[in-house]
């Protein structure tokens, strides 16, 4: 059994990728950190085995390109001095999807990485301790009360 090409594997778990980058470090910053996932496992891939597990090492990469532009985001300059333009009287119109974005940003941060990691990435919990550190079972219930929180969030419609 041969590697697939990397357009297919781009293709297949690209989706996935861009879930959890979005989970990670937003919506805004999303394509990007997507964007370096891919050309670091461009980069990579020749070396990868070929029984590896694409979906859980795209995941394992974006998370540390997620966490690399966290960082450079923090050291970014901004500039105070300039005042904000005035909001628009008719406000900022975005996809309702957003919404469901907001909550989970609002997350604590180990909620929002174990639901982003197992939930949106696939990860099973012991894969995600190793990521964001601690152990199995503290992941599950970080997971376990995350999604118990976008549930309160968003009850099922039984309309």
């Amino acid at each position: 059994m041969s590697k697939p090409a990397f357009a297919v594997v781009v293709e297949r778990h690209g989706p996935t990728v861009l879930r959890v980058c979005r989970a990670v470090v937003g919506p805004d910053d999303a394509d990007d950190a997507w964007s370096e996932t891919f050309l670091s496992a461009l980069r990579a891939y020749p070396e990868l085995p070929e029984d590896a597990n694409h979906e859980a090492w795209l995941v394992r990469i974006a998370h540390h390109r997620s966490v690399d532009l966290l960082r450079r985001r923090g050291r970014a300059p901004r500039p105070v001095a300039a005042l904000p333009d005035r909001p628009s009287p008719h406000g900022n119109p975005r996809p309702p999807e957003d919404a469901l974005w907001a909550a989970v940003a609002a997350l604590p941060e180990r909620q929002r990485l174990a639901v982003a990691y197992h939930y949106l990435g696939g990860l099973p919990h012991a894969e995600v301790a190793a990521l964001i550190g601690g152990r199995t079972d503290a992941v599950r219930r970080a997971a376990a009360d995350g999604i118990a929180a976008l549930r309160r969030a968003y009850p099922e419609d039984d309309g």
